[in-house]
């Protein structure tokens, strides 16, 4: 039957929140056969980016596409040129080098309308205007007619971006809830998830905000009855406890009545100078088991001071971010992140910290209104008598040693403070000490599927693997890769798990926008002694990726095994070298360089070796050496 074009002037509609459908003008579109929509649907939920052949031809074919596939498929897109009618400017359905582009307007696609509407409702939000924000975020769901592209969901290819979309509406629906809870709406959010969240048990943000919900609505039991069955769920289906959050406000619940709004989102009524910390990271993933031991060490108060140690990129600021937030209640004085390193990773001087925590928090000391002492060991003393009576953490951020530190911990009281810091500061004495290792794989694979899209990684597990095992399992590295991969829509991700796996380019490829992992390495880099970069350096030359010994090291670094020892006991305090293998004798130990440092001190290496003195020195006597000293 033929497709009658439509006018020029008229206006496009179609709709993937719920049945594929197209109107032009009052009129419905006829979309034509099953092949041809599930070609649309695709393009649709891909809109304004191309959209590889391979992916079109696994949507209409997913078994066994026929040899004329590419010819049959050049046929659907020409109808749907037809379809889709001819306008001014650029053709709408254009074939690249990526593959096919369907260019829509935002009024002519629902898609489009929700996205827009759903980041208006999350500025608005963190800008905390927070009934516009829920309002927004209601006209965002409410585009929804029901699952999406439900009618053509029997293609795997189709079904993976209808389970990609279900996410995002997933996602909106929490911040809607979210922000209703905070303009004190319990009753309509509890209304509203009861059914959402039955159907999305092991969706863990959506059971707080109802268990929250059910809590303020003074249904006590009912709350708590949200944690427990997501709890036994957890255990039956996956082997997993609750996070460290929802463990927190479960408890939290048992302890105390009704509260004002949920936990687990900034206090927006605080006073700015009590809460001075970055906003929490959306997409925080993994990381339970150093929570639950951060809220468990740092939520008594009690003068506590905790370390966070591990490799730049390790997630070490984020993770603190995240347990200051959770231990919101705990800390009514204030909760704070002073950074000990400038954006270009140099060390700032106490008297420059000491005026920031001023000017932060008042003037510190017997007199506030005062100038600050010009001694900067009397004003270290009266910033640290300034929090006898305070309930406060404190997050010193990125400590390049203890030196500034020591001066900074209250000797007393019931204030805390949480150190990160690529060593684990081995100077300071009574600090609760906490290595920040890489994610585990499958932790690193849902924080990736959560940037790139849950439904784009489900379609190539295999390749998403590849891509955070190229990372080194580190958050900023799976972060960077996410993203990239997020902007280039048509990239496969078998092809960019490629590209990082290629040792020669892999540094290259994880740069997005402003944030680049070379940099991170960069200050990591500088922070070592002259013989502790000599050693990284050589320590390069061994093979990528494998675990080497004492007496491979020794032969590495040229050095007797009890000097090459010392020096990789000091790289092990910087987070440059790894051993994976626990508590064993030193020659049987087995010692590892992270993939991304391996990659990064090679190029360092090779920058270098122009300079024989760097790369090729004379045997160092233990006496002077300093990595020996140490």
């Amino acid at each position: 039957m033929p497709l009658a074009q439509p006018a020029a002037a008229t206006r496009l509609r179609f709709s993937v929140l719920g049945p594929l459908t197209g109107e032009a003008g009052a009129r419905p579109l006829p979309l034509g056969p099953l092949k041809q929509r599930l070609v649309l649907a695709v393009l649709l939920s891909r809109a304004n980016a191309a959209v590889p052949v391979d992916l079109l031809t696994d949507a209409v074919w997913p078994e066994e596409p026929p040899r004329t596939a590419r010819k049959n498929l050049q046929v659907y897109v020409c109808t749907l040129r037809t379809l889709l009618g001819r306008e001014e400017g650029p053709d709408r359905l254009v074939h690249s080098a990526g593959g096919y582009l369907l260019r829509v307007a935002e009024p002519e696609l629902d898609l489009l309308q929700f996205r827009a509407l759903a980041r208006a409702g999350r500025a608005a939000a963190d800008g905390g205007a927070l009934a516009p924000a829920a309002r927004l975020l209601r006209q965002a769901l409410d585009l929804w007619q029901g699952p999406p592209l439900a009618d053509l969901r029997s293609s795997p290819a189709v079904d993976a971006e209808a389970q990609r979309l279900e996410a995002r509406c997933l996602g909106v629906h929490e911040d809607w809830a979210e922000t209703e809870l905070e303009l004190g709406n319990a009753v309509a959010v509890a209304e509203e998830l009861a059914e959402l969240a039955e159907r999305h048990p092991l969706r863990e943000r959506l059971q707080a905000a109802r268990m929250n919900a059910l809590h303020l609505c003074g249904r006590q039991a009912e709350a708590l009855a949200v944690y427990d069955t997501h709890r036994q769920l957890l255990a039956r289906e996956l082997g997993l406890e609750p996070s460290a959050a929802l463990t927190t406000r479960y408890r939290e619940l048992l302890a105390r009545g009704r509260t004002g709004p949920a936990a687990g989102r900034p206090d927006r009524t605080a006073a700015p100078d009590g809460v001075l910390l970055p906003a929490d990271t959306a997409d925080f993933t993994g990381r339970t088991a150093e929570l639950r031991d951060l809220v468990d060490q740092l939520g008594e108060g009690s003068g506590r001071v905790a370390v966070l140690s591990g490799p730049a990129g390790s997630g070490k600021t984020a993770l603190a971010v995240h347990a200051g937030h959770l231990l919101a209640d705990r800390f009514p004085d204030g909760r704070l992140l002073v950074r000990l390193r400038t954006e270009d990773g140099v060390p700032r001087p106490l008297p420059e910290v000491l005026a920031e925590l001023a000017s932060l928090t008042g003037r510190s000391g017997t007199d506030p209104a005062g100038p600050a002492p010009a001694d900067p060991g009397r004003a270290a003393a009266l910033w640290r008598a300034s929090l006898a009576g305070r309930r406060m953490l404190l997050v010193l951020d990125d400590a390049p040693g203890e030196a500034v530190v020591r001066e900074l911990l209250p000797g007393h009281g019931p204030s805390a403070v949480l150190v990160t810091s690529r060593s684990q500061l081995a100077g300071l004495a009574s600090v609760h000490r906490i290595t920040v290792p890489p994610l585990a794989p499958t932790e690193a694979v849902e924080l990736l599927g959560r940037i790139v899209g849950t439904g784009r990684i489900g379609t190539d597990r295999a390749a998403a693997a590849r891509i955070v095992d190229a990372c080194g399992l580190l958050p900023l590295a799976v972060r960077v890769a996410g993203t990239r991969l997020a902007v280039l829509r048509h990239l496969p991700p078998a092809e960019f798990a490629a590209r990082l796996e290629d040792p020669a380019g892999a540094l290259d490829e994880l740069v997005a926008g402003d944030v680049a992992v070379r940099a991170r390495l960069d200050s990591g880099w500088r922070d070592l002694t002259d013989q502790g970069r000599l050693a990284l350096a050589r320590l390069a030359a061994l093979p990528l990726s494998l675990l080497f010994t004492l007496p491979e090291a020794a032969a590495a670094l040229g050095r007797p095994e009890r000097l090459a020892l010392r020096t990789l006991e000091s790289l092990t305090d910087t987070g440059a070298v790894t051993s994976p293998t626990g508590e064993v004798t030193a020659h049987a130990a087995l010692y590892a360089l992270p993939r991304l440092t391996h990659l990064h001190a090679r190029e360092c290496a090779a920058a270098a070796s122009p300079g024989p003195a760097l790369l090729h020195p004379r045997p160092v006597d233990a006496s002077s050496s300093p990595a020996a000293a140490r």
